[in-house]
């Protein structure tokens, strides 16, 4: 119900928590089991609902605006300006450590290339 009512296909919302369509698919069967309490937390923020109410059909189903700018980590809203950079964020937290480093040096060259500078030589960013 979650789901449809945010208007996402099994497979965006799979994505989106980063589980496969199948285990969405599994979760909405009456004989599959029940997300875990993260990936229900992943899917009412997701699906803009309480998770109060998907966990237990209970309270209101949709979040108010104040909810909504509780749900946000103070991180995310100190770092995040625009869905690109929240993309970029959230992909960057989701990445192994050493994908991480790679990232950075990427940024780095894409940023320096585009002000017309050299990259700056750092210490080993996998030394930290």
């Amino acid at each position: 119900m979650a789901r449809r009512h945010s208007g996402l296909s099994q497979a965006k919302l799979a994505e989106a928590i980063g589980v496969q369509r199948s285990a969405v698919s599994h979760w909405e069967s009456p004989q599959g089991k029940n997300p875990s309490v993260d990936h229900l937390r992943s899917v009412a923020m997701v699906a803009g609902v309480t998770f109060e109410w998907l966990a237990t059909g209970r309270g209101k189903m949709q979040l108010s605006e104040d909810a909504m700018l509780d749900s946000v980590s103070a991180a995310d809203a100190i770092l995040v300006e625009d869905m690109l950079e929240l993309r970029l964020v959230q992909g960057f937290r989701e990445a192994s450590p050493r994908t991480r480093i790679a990232l950075v040096e990427i940024v780095e060259e894409l940023t320096a290339k585009r002000l017309g500078r050299s990259r700056p030589k750092r210490a080993s960013l996998g030394s930290e």
